[in-house]
């Protein structure tokens, strides 16, 4: 088997620096996890406050810890740095070669869709931000590894997209309309994703919006691992 993971995000329009923040990390037993979190407000407060969630969470999962403890560990950090005054939504897609499963870890109100074979499931249990209460709980799923399986992942720029105009995406319906036509493809899923979400609030994103996709196919290449980074400057002044 094979893990493909892709990220897509934009900043909010008219502001200097994005409130989320994504981490690709390996795990201590050959594993690879995705971190995404997005910090209260816009600008670069929320940056701070996404950059001191991510960095606590990858920090552990480095040391063998377990995702939900990591997730636990950093809505405590982020309580006491800031005495509940702030908060962040964390989304955590490990791929544990320990359990051999793919684990999803959400503190965040909006949900992650995860697709098994040819059925797209939509978890949406209530959940908490981090960092506004002490011992703060993720929800966790974890499934068996195995092809045709994947997770996707998103801010809430993606669910508000549209909003200026009282539009909205309906996800789910492009979830399944991009795997009928293109497959289980990570970039292309978050890619189009986003690229929906633009065309909503055309080209003016009302949100930080941020798409991580984590899909685990049938291996058929070379045993090289391969990390692709794309990353737009703005002009030099």
């Amino acid at each position: 088997m094979e893990v493909q993971i892709a990220v897509s995000k934009v900043k909010k329009y008219a502001t200097s620096s994005s409130g989320d923040t994504v981490e690709v990390i390996e795990r201590p037993n050959g594993g690879v996890s995705v971190v995404v979190a997005d910090g209260q407000s816009s600008g670069r407060g929320a940056k701070w406050i996404s950059t001191m969630a991510v960095r606590k969470v990858i920090s552990l999962l480095a040391e063998g810890v377990r995702d939900g403890a990591a997730a636990r560990a950093a809505s405590d950090y982020l309580f006491t740095e800031r005495g509940g005054r702030v908060s962040a939504t964390l989304n955590i897609l490990s791929v544990d070669m320990h359990t051999k499963t793919l684990v999803i870890t959400r503190n965040n109100p909006s949900p992650v869709y995860l697709v098994e074979g040819a059925e797209i499931h939509c978890l949406e249990e209530p959940s908490l931000s981090i960092g506004l209460y002490r011992d703060t709980r993720p929800r966790i799923t974890e499934i068996s590894l195995q092809p045709d399986l994947a997770a996707v992942a998103f801010t809430d720029g993606l669910v508000h997209a549209g909003s200026r105009s009282g539009k909205s995406m309906d996800i789910r319906r492009s979830l399944e309309n991009l795997i009928e036509e293109h497959g289980l493809s990570a970039q292309t899923i978050a890619d189009s994703l986003l690229g929906e979400a633009l065309a909503l609030d055309q080209g003016r994103p009302v949100d930080d919006t941020s798409v991580a996709v984590l899909v685990v196919s049938s291996h058929a290449g070379d045993e090289v691992r391969r990390l692709t980074v794309r990353l737009p400057l703005e002009p030099y002044r």
